[in-house]
């Protein structure tokens, strides 16, 4: 690929959007500035310095080629993406999902881009398109992520026109292998029970209703009094989830399905998984329990569960706003703000949900660049691909839209007669194809 002019290019952010987009054009030979404003001041979720921190979980869903997210990521690494690199090169087992020490993944990332010739690291708070900091730069990318800088927030609401929009997320704690009582809990993933990826701490009936029951009753942080409480529906807190039905835990993040209790020889009737967050196995991530609980009555409440009577909390529940544009009505289909040449949106904040999928839409980003930079004609990936439905999502103009992992509703349907397991390894397959003859025209 033929670059004729060399350009400057403004990365506000660090995360998984942002590192794709700055990798990408500096192996273009373009001259990224990544404006990171950690650790001068820290978002209400993140802990360190390091670019592409994971604050929720570990993990990175499926690999399953025949699971959306699996697909996606099969695209992700052929593009070269600089996310699916690193997370290959700090997996920690976790069963048929992708995790990765979350350490090490981001000490990676920030190694890459640190020893970039083309790639500079500029740790400063930008609080406005007319920031000095950006006087200069042919280009400006905001991949902020849903926890952009309330100054930013601002002054970008102001250009576009459009109410906020945004809804609640929340992380799940994560314990001390020393302290988890090996006695009562065993391990294995659902129907392989020769698994080492997940630690189970079963339940018998009368603790599953005790423990639903303390979970609507305990104390949650409250939202500020201007804001509306809203939560995406792929990440609900998991007293939210039991406020929805008696079974609602037993049948979701709690289900016993394919899991024996060694020690009784029987399914146990409710199951809280815990996994593993680190390659050595000393920290454990609840699975599925997000929390809007507060710190006192998590350490109260948790500890209701067997295996977890003595928890040290390595890591507790917290919650968080995620911010996000009404990326139909504000961007154009290259991400582009509409009244706002130059200045483009990558990542969380467009609309995407997940890691993955942040990364995807950075990746995609960075494509558009490299092509618009070098004067040549934008493709943007077909609509069969999993991250060319990810992509349609942010330009389908529906009443209320809202964020979207990636799925195969997604990706555009096939019209052939199947069962749905059969379907979907035929809407692979076509995905593949296409996505292969688009890799040809970049």
């Amino acid at each position: 690929m033929t670059i004729i002019v060399k350009k400057k290019i403004a990365v506000i952010g660090g995360g998984l959007a942002g590192v794709e987009v700055a990798n990408l054009l500096s192996k273009q030979g373009h001259r990224i500035c990544i404006f990171e404003m950690r650790p001068k001041k820290f978002t209400p979720a993140h802990k360190s310095d390091k670019l592409a921190e994971l604050v929720c979980s570990n993990s990175l869903r499926s690999k399953e080629l025949t699971s959306a997210v699996g697909l996606l990521k099969h695209e992700m690494t052929k593009l070269n993406s600089l996310v699916m690199e690193a997370a290959y090169k700090t997996e920690v087992p976790a069963g048929k999902s992708l995790a990765v020490d979350r350490e090490r993944f981001a000490g990676y990332i920030t190694n890459k881009l640190e020893t970039s010739t083309n790639v500079e690291i500029v740790r400063e708070e930008i609080t406005s398109l007319k920031d000095p900091n950006l006087t200069g730069f042919d280009v400006v990318v905001i991949s902020a992520g849903p926890l952009i800088s309330e100054p930013l927030a601002r002054d970008l609401l102001k250009k576009i026109g459009e109410k906020q929009l945004y809804f609640y997320d929340a992380i799940a704690p994560i314990v001390s292998a020393e302290s988890i009582n090996w006695d009562k809990v065993f391990w294995g993933s659902r129907y392989e029970e020769e698994s080492t990826d997940y630690v189970n701490c079963p339940m018998t009936e009368e603790e599953y209703y005790k423990f639903r029951e303390e979970l609507i009753k305990g104390e949650k942080v409250k939202p500020k009094g201007f804001e509306k409480e809203i939560h995406f529906e792929g990440c609900l807190p998991i007293e939210v989830m039991a406020e929805r039905g008696e079974l609602t835990l037993a049948y979701g993040p709690l289900k016993p399905v394919g899991l024996i209790d060694p020690k009784t020889g029987k399914r146990p009737f409710a199951v809280v998984q815990l996994r593993a967050e680190n390659r050595e196995k000393t920290m454990f991530n609840m699975v599925g329990f997000q929390t809007k609980l507060t710190y006192k009555e998590q350490k109260r409440i948790f500890r209701m569960i067997p295996g977890l009577e003595n928890a040290e909390f390595l890591r507790l529940g917290s919650i968080h706003r995620n911010t996000y544009v009404n990326s139909p009505k504000i961007l154009t289909p290259y991400l582009e703000i509409k009244g706002l040449k130059d200045v483009y949106l990558a990542g969380q904040i467009t609309g995407v949900e997940g890691y993955v999928e942040s990364a995807a839409c950075g990746l995609v980003l960075g494509i558009i660049l490299s092509k618009k930079l070098a004067g040549e004609d934008i493709s943007l990936p077909p609509e069969e691909t999993a991250i060319g439905g990810l992509m349609a999502h942010l330009r389908r103009d529906i009443k209320d839209f809202q964020p979207m992992n990636v799925n195969f509703g997604l990706i555009k349907p096939i019209n052939v007669r199947a069962k749905k397991s059969k379907k979907r390894e035929l809407i692979v397959q076509r995905a593949l194809k296409f996505f292969d003859q688009w890799l040809e025209t970049i």
